[in-house]
C-alpha cells in the first residue's frame, strides 16, 4: 500500500514535478554553460537537491518517473550532451573539454 501511495504522489504532482524538472534543466544549463564545472567539478545529486529544496531520494524518484533516469544518470546525460556540443562546435581538444566539464583527468572523460 505504501509503495502505491508513494507512486501515486508523482502522478498527482505531475505539473509541479514538471516545473521542478524545468528548474533542474535551467540549473544544469547554467552550470555547464558558465563553465562552473571547471571550477567546482561535476554537480552532485546532493548539490542539485539542495538547490531545489528536495531530498536526494525524491529528486531521483521524480526524475525516474518523468524521464526514466535517476538523478545521477540525468546529470551524466546532460554532461554528455554538453560534451557533444563542444566537440562539434569548437576547436577545443578532448583534454580541454574534459577539464572544462569538470573532469580532473582527461582519461576519465
Amino acid at each position: 500500500y505504501i509503495n502505491r501511495f508513494y507512486k501515486r504522489q508523482f502522478i498527482k504532482r505531475k505539473s509541479v514535478n514538471n516545473d521542478l524538472l524545468q528548474k533542474l534543466e535551467e540549473i544544469l544549463d547554467d552550470y555547464f554553460n558558465n563553465e562552473k564545472t571547471s571550477l567546482n567539478g561535476i554537480p552532485t545529486v546532493q548539490q542539485l537537491s539542495e538547490l531545489l529544496n528536495l531530498s536526494t531520494s525524491y529528486l531521483s524518484d521524480m526524475l525516474r518517473a518523468l524521464t526514466g533516469q535517476n538523478a545521477q544518470q540525468h546529470i551524466h546525460a546532460k554532461l554528455m550532451e554538453k560534451a557533444k556540443e563542444l566537440l562539434s562546435t569548437t576547436n577545443l581538444t578532448i583534454a580541454e573539454i574534459a577539464y572544462q566539464l569538470g573532469f580532473e583527468h582527461p582519461q576519465s572523460f
